[in-house]
């Protein structure tokens, strides 16, 4: 079906009508509509047409209804603006949502003012069916679904009371609308009053651009998301100061800081898209912020993530730092200089001893300007710096492998001249009870799969008694 616009597929009766589905109660002086009588389906009628239908009524009453006898109850400004008065008023919030295209007021029973202000919200875009859309009346109101699934063309009530014909108003939110379409599996929208150049409402439509399309980067389900590594992981935190983060050898200013638990720039998207839809608190600070109507953190172009204004990543997994531009609290674009990573992959003799070590060296410094003999098995060698100028060293830990990020476009290490240049290296591990001392040599090129593993022998003579 579809929205009526032709007065002749109205029919109407008086206010105890089993037939009609426009009932026109004169002792109450109200205007009823019922969807499923005659042609009228829920998806309404436009106002424009209603008001038509209402001037053929009074003009023709084939019901005998004496309608001429009674002030008329509509008062049309425009074919989308409407006036309820002479005592007139729709019969109830059913009827008030299936008037579609219009927005009217509504006077008390005296005509001496308005009580209530409706205005009409329509959304241009693609909406699948069954799909909500939600409104916020206020920045920090709670998210109210529209009657209807699919594309909305609904009023709502954004001033007066809910007592009728009382003289107090309750509420004025004509400066505040703002609608979302979140749907699990497909890309987000909202939009709001000044997006459309609107500051303060009237009683008018009112059509807000709002669509949902499948969105390739979720692929996880919310059962998965909210129950399994690495997304339990992954948290958001609110801060009323900024806070300080360095990008490039630089501070920049953020107020929104997603922990990345060492995950792929998809999996923190999946997650922060999932706590977008939830009606809880997502902030793990002191804030409080709900999840379904806080603003947008992220968003791809392509394969590169963009964050929000002031959003910043921790802790992201270093083989995707060179996919993310950052946007501070001042809205400026950041990026990274290229950042490189290197894995180191330990076999089992050396993940299986408690005492292994390992360490980075540059093999040699033949890429400064000036070389200073930093090379590999000299006593100038020095360790490689990660891309935080943390020296590439540790304890094997049990691990199998280990990732590390390198400036490559920045590190200059080897002395001037150096930066954006291959560094080739040495990398020595070495335990005590079950792996042998082992070297091997790679370059970290401008890439991030960079790799070298360390294959130690099984250590059988080690011997320290106690």
């Amino acid at each position: 079906m579809a929205i009526i616009v032709d007065p002749d597929s109205l029919t109407y009766g008086s206010g105890s009508s089993t037939t009609a589905c426009v009932l026109i109660d004169t002792t109450t002086k109200t205007i009823g509509l019922v969807a499923g009588k005659g042609s009228l389906t829920t998806d309404g009628v436009t106002g424009d047409c209603l008001y038509s239908f209402l001037k053929e009524c009074w003009h023709t009453d084939t019901n005998a209804l004496n309608l001429v006898a009674y002030p008329f109850p509509m008062n049309s400004i425009t074919n989308e603006q409407f006036e309820f008065w002479n005592g007139w008023k729709p019969k109830d919030d059913a009827t008030r949502k299936l008037i579609r295209t219009a927005g009217w007021a509504e006077y008390d029973s005296t005509g001496t003012y308005v009580a209530r202000k409706y205005a009409s919200i329509v959304t241009l875009g693609s909406i699948g069916a069954g799909e909500y859309v939600y409104y916020q009346q206020s920045a920090d109101g709670e998210p109210t679904n529209f009657t209807y699934s699919g594309a909305v063309n609904e009023a709502v009530q954004y001033y007066g009371n809910i007592t009728y014909d009382s003289t107090t108003t309750t509420f004025d939110y004509s400066t505040y609308f703002k609608v979302f379409i979140r749907i699990q599996g497909k890309s987000y929208g909202d939009s709001q009053l000044n997006d459309i150049g609107v500051t303060t409402m009237s009683t008018i439509v009112y059509r807000f651009p709002l669509s949902d399309d499948s969105d390739t980067k979720i692929t996880a389900s919310d059962s998965t998301i909210s129950t399994a590594a690495p997304y339990t992981g992954i948290t958001v935190t609110y801060y009323a100061s900024n806070q300080t983060r360095t990008i490039g050898g630089v501070e920049y200013t953020f107020n929104v800081v997603i922990a990345g638990n060492d995950s792929s720039t998809t999996n923190i998207y999946e997650k922060i898209q999932y706590l977008l839809r939830q009606t809880t608190d997502i902030d793990t600070g002191t804030d409080t912020v709900t999840g379904k109507t806080a603003s947008a953190l992220l968003s791809f172009v392509g394969d590169t993530l963009h964050t929000s204004t002031g959003v910043f990543i921790d802790n992201l997994n270093a083989s995707y730092i060179n996919n993310v531009v950052f946007t501070t609290t001042t809205g400026s674009s950041v990026t990274y200089p290229y950042t490189a990573s290197l894995t180191l992959n330990f076999n089992e003799n050396l993940s299986n001893d408690t005492n292994a070590i390992y360490r980075v060296f540059f093999t040699n410094d033949e890429a400064a300007t000036t070389p200073l003999g930093y090379n590999y098995g000299t006593a100038n060698a020095i360790t490689v710096q990660d891309s935080s100028a943390v020296s590439m060293n540790g304890s094997v830990g049990g691990l199998s492998s280990k990732t590390f990020t390198y400036s490559y476009d920045t590190n200059i290490q080897r002395g001037a001249g150096s930066a954006a240049k291959d560094a080739p290296i040495t990398v020595v591990a070495i335990g005590l009870s079950t792996s042998q001392y082992v070297k091997a040599t790679g370059t970290i090129t401008r890439s991030t799969s960079n790799a070298i593993s360390l294959v130690s022998s099984l250590e059988r003579n080690y011997s320290n008694p106690a």
